[in-house]
């Protein structure tokens, strides 16, 4: 891949028109684009709302930056294959602006090097390239799936982004332990067994397990406290285990029970229940009226399962459904999941894009980004028809393995489902709405009551959480018009060595320090930019959980490494730390409170507790870690795989201390080298 200047030191050759079937690329060529010279059908991954409208921008402020993207553009333009593959636009400073499919890399890129008949968000892409970078393909499905991947990966700011991707919890059967073990899972799918879902929340899954335990008495123990078990458990007692570890069950009939697990979370539910009606007949006739009292709870459970769903389809035993609603210039997509004929929960998402962009391209890159790291059920159905639904159909199928429907229903059950989600969608997108004025009127609030020039549109608070001295992290939260955004959440482990314990002061310098001092030398204020609706680098107001001395601090951390212009108010707790009673300091101004039932106090007041509460986590995280350190940890040359090896082998850290050098070297997986260091770390001191 090569890159040309970031401006262009010539101009562009001699005036040539591009014809649309020649392979050969034309010396050159002008603005004054053939109008059959289209890029292919279909090919509509950057289609603008006002798609024929032109921008003169001869005439406007960015007409010479329009003219040197162009100039970008045709330099690539001339040796650009007809093949498939994946384009990147990037800007001067090496970011990417934007990541695009094409069928064909050499038409796609010629209906941007037109110059003309480009809507404004597509101008202004056009206008900020500085360089593109390519990645030919066998086939456009790969094409697609390669798109996905990247924009996920880069976040360009003029693709639309799937935002608040945060994995799906599942429902998780063992498959390498004799005795299977029934638990909820999220992450990475590497341990052999069975999964079921997605479901959108843990309450769902949590619900869903307790059922199935008491149905079907599948343990929900670890391996190491199911090894060292030598009696039932409570659980056992309380009929939601069967009792593996102890042998109160033997392995064939918990393997059968494991099998009606499996059966029922894969739809063959009516099977399952017909089988536990039989054994339930069968002891009541025996006069084994408990062991028939034991089946009938056990078909409760299974139906408290069934019925606790909401809307379980009749006809369709696999499915995710996706509806989008547009309101006001922003989306609002409502997903819901369908496992064996029942609903599995919903999830609504905001993804970030222009207000132009039509909402089928919306909802198709939603899609496409969506099942990037997700299993593809059988089944999509969408609310309204997406522009390439038959590449993205095969794309998705070539990823599962097995053959997928995307397809947008028009009658029937399946209608019904994707309006009810679309009903959501609506519903979802107006509170959304709803919070942000809200939240914008708070934010307006702040900055009268601090007296903050202009609009606020990035709040940091930062609080420090520590035990004596011991364990100590700094945090910051961050809020904006949209609410709370955690990913801008950060921890500061302290790291300073001349603090004393518990200078709460030092700390706090040595975190805004840290801060700002990145901020400074990644994103100066000249580069802060963005467009309106992004969260700003820079934040309008910090709020310091404390008084006179925090916020002398804060100044003091803040002026050293340059920075003065952004506004410090310290809050210190009331008397006895009532909430409500609180003090505000200003520099330049006498200490304050602000009326009792002022909303912009309720609003401080939530984002101190925010603040409180994050950096207490991440005290009690980073104490847990020291809790559960171990020596080895500290041994040069010992990984986690000769950890676990040395673990498994002597069973405790104090047995592996105790150990000769002989010993140690008939570990498993541990030759003479290791064991030697091994030994000299717990003889001769760090030796």
């Amino acid at each position: 891949m090569s890159r040309p200047p970031k401006t262009p030191d010539s101009a562009p050759p001699p005036p040539r028109r591009l014809a649309p079937a020649d392979d050969t690329p034309p010396d050159g060529f002008d603005t004054d684009f053939d109008e059959t010279d289209e890029a292919d059908e279909g090919e509509s991954e950057v289609a603008e709302a006002d798609s024929g409208a032109s921008l003169d921008f001869d005439e406007a402020t960015g007409g010479a930056r329009l003219k040197a993207g162009v100039a970008v553009i045709r330099h690539f333009w001339h040796t650009l294959p007809n093949g498939p593959g994946v384009y990147r636009m990037l800007d001067s400073a090496g970011d990417v602006l934007y990541v695009g499919k094409a069928r064909s890399l050499k038409k796609r890129v010629a209906s941007y090097a037109r110059g003309i008949g480009h809507g404004n968000r597509i101008a202004r892409m056009i206008s900020e390239t500085a360089a593109m970078e390519f990645v030919t393909t066998e086939t456009e499905t790969e094409a697609l799936l390669l798109e996905a991947n990247l924009i996920k990966q880069l976040k360009p700011r003029f693709n639309v982004l799937l935002r608040d991707d945060k994995s799906f919890p599942y429902i998780f059967i063992t498959g390498d332990h004799v005795s299977p073990q029934l638990t909820k899972h999220r992450g990475a799918r590497n341990r052999p067994g069975d999964y079921f879902g997605p479901f959108a929340s843990v309450w769902a899954v949590n619900r869903t397990l307790s059922a199935l335990q008491r149905a079907f008495l599948l343990r929900s123990c670890s391996d190491s406290y199911y090894e060292n078990r030598t009696r039932p458990c409570l659980l056992h007692q309380i009929k939601r285990c069967a009792g593996p570890c102890t042998g109160e069950v033997g392995h064939v009939e918990y393997a059968r029970l494991v099998a009606q697990a499996r059966d029922f979370m894969r739809g063959k539910s009516q099977g399952v229940k017909q089988a536990l009606a039989a054994e339930m007949q069968k002891a009541s006739d025996d006069l084994e009226f408990e062991r028939a009292a034991r089946y009938r709870d056990r078909l409760a459970a299974l139906s408290a399962i069934q019925s606790s769903q909401d809307i379980n389809p009749r006809t369709v035993e696999e499915a995710d459904v996706f509806a989008l609603h547009e309101e006001a210039g922003q989306f609002c997509i409502e997903a819901f999941f369908f496992r064996n004929f029942q609903n599995w929960g919903n999830r609504a998402y905001f993804p970030k894009a222009d207000r132009s962009t039509p909402a089928a391209e919306v909802l198709g890159a939603f899609v496409a980004q969506f099942y990037d790291d997700k299993p593809t059920p059988r089944l999509v159905l969408l609310s309204q028809d997406i522009d390439d639904r038959d590449l993205l159909q095969d794309a998705l199928g070539a990823r599962s393995g097995f053959k997928v429907e995307v397809a947008v229903p028009r009658r029937g059950e399946k209608r019904d489902l994707v309006e009810h989600a679309c009903t959501n969608a609506r519903e979802a997108l107006g509170r959304k709405l709803a919070d942000t004025s809200s939240q914008q009127k708070l934010l307006a609030a702040l900055a009268q009551a601090f007296g903050v020039a202009g609009t606020i549109r990035r709040v940091e608070v930062y609080d420090n959480s520590h035990i004596m001295g011991s364990n100590a992290v700094g945090a910051m939260i961050v809020a904006g018009p949209q609410g709370f955004s955690k990913t801008h959440y950060r921890t500061f482990n302290i790291r300073s060595e001349e603090l004393t314990p518990g200078d709460d002061f030092g700390m706090m310098r040595e975190v805004l320090t840290r801060r700002f001092g990145r901020l400074v030398k990644e994103a100066p204020r000249d580069s802060a930019g963005g467009e309106a609706t992004e969260m700003p680098a820079w934040p309008d107001l910090v709020l310091i959980d404390g008084g006179k001395g925090q916020l002398e601090a804060a100044r003091e951390a803040l002026a050293g490494v340059g920075v003065t212009d952004v506004p410090l108010v310290g809050v210190a707790k009331g008397p006895d730390r009532d909430a409500g009673r609180e003090t505000f300091f200003v520099p330049g101004r006498d200490p304050f409170k602000l009326a009792p039932r002022d909303p912009a106090l309720y609003f401080i007041q939530r984002l101190r507790d925010e603040a409180h509460r994050f950096a207490i986590g991440a005290h009690r995280a980073k104490r847990k870690r020291e809790f559960t350190k171990s020596p080895l940890d500290e041994i040069s040359g010992i990984g986690p795989a000769r950890k676990r090896a040395l673990l498994l082998h002597f069973g405790t850290a104090k047995a592996i201390a105790r150990a000769s050098l002989d010993d140690l070297a008939t570990a498993p997986g541990v030759n003479m080298a290791t064991a030697r260091a091994v030994y000299d770390f717990f003889h001769d001191g760090r030796g």
